[in-house]
């Protein structure tokens, strides 16, 4: 169980690497990541972009975009991964929460990785960041619509403690609580960054 003050979240990046040996760092998304969120959403599959967002649409309205970039780092945090041994640095994964007031201790939680990273271990490091940095926050649950036939997203919530509370059609819903998630992502054997990345926001 993740015991209160155990952690910092001064942390601004982790330097890591996938299992695979890729060289990867983990960051905060800020504003000027805005046409980095918006690459890396056309260059999505139609079928992730479609999981991901519940639309067939081709590109994000200029809205949405804005609103993903838009970070306070209270009302809305977001952790992103680059791949580091290309020049230009592009965008492998961003995970977003969101909250609609500055003591609310529940936010709403979703994960988008290009595909040429699926099955690497991404979404797991960044949801490890993205938990720990919610929690500093005082974060407490969260969360997370699935679409229902999003079958390895439904499994890695359900990896990580998340219980189903409802399904809206397509769409099932989700509850998690941050402490639970940060306990069973400690646990698991892959991937074997995890330790590095939890080690990064270890209170001194």
């Amino acid at each position: 169980m993740v015991e209160p003050r155990s952690f910092h979240n001064r942390v601004q990046s982790v330097d890591t690497q996938l299992d695979n040996g890729t060289k990867v760092c983990l960051r905060r998304v800020s504003h000027s990541d805005r046409d980095l969120i918006e690459k890396g959403i056309s260059e999505m599959s139609d079928e992730s972009r479609y999981l991901r967002f519940f639309s067939g649409a081709k590109t994000m309205p200029p809205s949405v975009i804005e609103r993903l970039a838009s970070v306070d780092g209270v009302l809305h945090l977001a952790w992103g991964m680059v791949n580091m041994e290309d020049d230009s640095r592009p965008a492998m994964a961003v995970a977003h929460v969101f909250r609609e007031t500055e003591d609310s201790d529940t936010g709403e939680f979703a994960i988008g990785v290009l595909d040429q990273y699926h099955g690497l271990g991404v979404a797991r490091m960044v949801m490890t960041a993205m938990f720990l940095d919610s929690y500093c926050e005082g974060l407490r649950n969260l969360r997370i619509e699935v679409l229902h036939s999003n079958k390895k997203a439904s499994g890695l919530m359900r990896a990580v403690g998340a219980t189903q509370c409802a399904l809206e059609g397509f769409v099932g819903q989700y509850n998690l609580v941050i402490a639970d998630a940060i306990s069973a992502l400690q646990k698991m054997e892959s991937p074997k960054a995890i330790p590095d990345i939890v080690a990064a926001f270890a209170a001194d």
